[in-house]
């Protein structure tokens, strides 16, 4: 039954790779390997003779020895195999619904800025003609924006951004190229930049300090080495005309803006205070940005003719930004993540991916492993390696009282953090940023590999010693 399982998420992961060929949103087989592998596991419990405590981190003893059920009122879970099936099923569903509500929280909180299109008041930083320029700005800016806004989203509002300064596509894609690789160094070093990275982050591998305090200047030198070589080249030379703006820009844009991205700042903060897990301190943040756009906007709102009433109402009379933006999150991403990540949990829980880092820490040097582990992510999606890896290593220290305790913020943490969250930039199918820039300004596959995937190897390389040196 586990051969059934590893073929279940091989060819899963096969059809989400082809899911441009196949035409099929990579959500579907994320979903269906899901539901496929938890079956498989149910179906076969009474002949596993292992399973893996995620909570303690460590393989149950004598599995094998126990009964597939128990008849009757009272005991625990841990009596018989089906109760340890459905006490890791509500564990890893719990922790996988901490993340997607998460992400839901900071998708709204963008999609409420955008819609006071308080991400226009960032073009009004870029005052200048020259395109060396222009670049480090893009750069700069994708590497902060993407540890506040996650690495997706300030691609798409960089890309935004660049089209009303550089209307020539051919122009434009080096750019993109550029800010794919800035926006995923920047999104390594934060808590909140990079879906791996949260999930870290949440599954308490590492904390907000340490995780800046030691991937702030690898995140650097990654985005720098790239941009700076890239100022050398041809395509960055010279002077671009912007063309004149376009229509009126929202008065209340800086005051969302500034007000989002401080809440969503404050998030690592709240936890670090109140202990309390990170969704909880993004639902109080969502809250306090929806309270102020809804008050805006009523006052707005009250204030307009009859006939724009009418005009700005849609279809199901809603006037709400905070309908709207929740209305516009991905939902096919949270999904995904879903099916991703409980798929590999049903690997985790049958040992196979815990005996596999054994063997692995066997077998080579752990710093060689997620080094390959980066590069891997540039041609499979990060999210589900770092998942893996996550029930991987057994980093454990003994606390003064002779208890063993999970070690928190050990550096082989911190170094999967920077390999998975950079590594994606080598090929541009590699992060969800080279994703949806590839489909924003319609980048080829080939293009990306002859012109940028060399400089994002070398920058990653050039961080990942500037880690291992410090």
């Amino acid at each position: 039954m586990e051969v059934l399982i590893v073929v279940i998420f091989v060819l899963g992961y096969l059809a989400i790779t082809l899911e441009h060929s196949l035409k099929v949103d990579k959500l579907v087989p994320a979903l269906l390997m899901m539901a496929l592998a938890w079956a498989a596991v149910a179906f076969g419990l009474g002949d596993f003779t292992q399973w893996f405590d995620s909570a303690h981190h460590t393989l149950v003893p004598n599995f094998a020895d126990l009964p597939d059920h128990v008849e009757g009122q009272g005991g625990t879970y841990s009596d018989s195999k089906a109760g340890w099936l459905e006490h890791t099923l509500l564990h890893h569903f719990g922790k996988t619904c901490e993340i997607l509500i998460f992400l839901v929280g900071a998708m709204t909180i963008v999609e409420i800025v955008d819609h006071f299109d308080g991400f226009s008041t960032i073009k009004n930083y870029v005052r200048t003609n020259k395109k060396k320029t222009l670049l480090w700005i893009m750069s700069i800016l994708a590497f902060i924006l993407s540890a506040i806004i996650d690495n997706l989203t300030a691609t798409i509002v960089l890309i935004t951004i660049l089209r009303k300064l550089i209307p020539d596509n051919k122009d434009r894609i080096w750019f993109a190229g550029i800010i794919i690789i800035a926006a995923n160094a920047g999104g390594a070093w934060s808590p909140i930049g990079d879906v791996t990275t949260t999930m870290l982050w949440m599954g308490e591998k590492v904390t907000t300090v340490k995780l800046i305090e030691y991937l702030i200047l690898p995140s650097l030198v990654c985005m720098v080495i790239p941009t700076l070589l890239a100022t050398f080249m041809k395509p960055f030379k010279g002077h671009f005309e912007s063309p004149p703006a376009q229509g009126n820009e929202n008065s209340k844009g800086p005051l969302m803006l500034y007000l989002g991205l401080s809440l969503i700042v404050f998030v690592p903060i709240f936890k670090t205070v109140t202990h309390l897990p990170p969704y909880v301190g993004m639902m109080l943040s969502l809250s306090i940005v929806a309270l102020v756009a809804e008050l805006i906007t009523a006052r707005q709102f009250s204030m307009t003719s009859l006939e724009d009433k009418i005009d700005h109402v849609d279809d199901d009379g809603h006037n709400s930004p905070t309908f709207k933006a929740l209305a516009k999150i991905e939902m096919p991403s949270i999904l995904f993540f879903l099916g991703i990540l409980m798929t590999v949990a049903a690997l985790e829980s049958l040992g196979m991916i815990f005996n596999f880092g054994n063997t692995v820490n066997a077998s080579m040097d752990t710093n060689i492993f997620v080094m390959l582990l980066g590069a891997g992510s540039a041609v499979i999606d990060n999210v589900p390696l770092v998942a893996a890896s996550m029930g991987m290593f057994n980093m454990q220290e003994v606390n003064e009282a002779g208890e063993l305790l999970y070690a928190t913020d050990s550096s082989v943490w911190h170094f999967i953090a920077y390999a998975a969250g950079t590594g994606g930039s080598m090929l541009i199918i590699g992060s969800a940023a080279g994703v949806v820039a590839m489909g924003m300004e319609k980048i080829s596959f080939f293009w990306y590999l002859k012109n940028m995937a060399w400089l994002a190897l070398l920058g990653y390389l050039a961080g990942a010693g500037v880690f291992l040196i410090f």
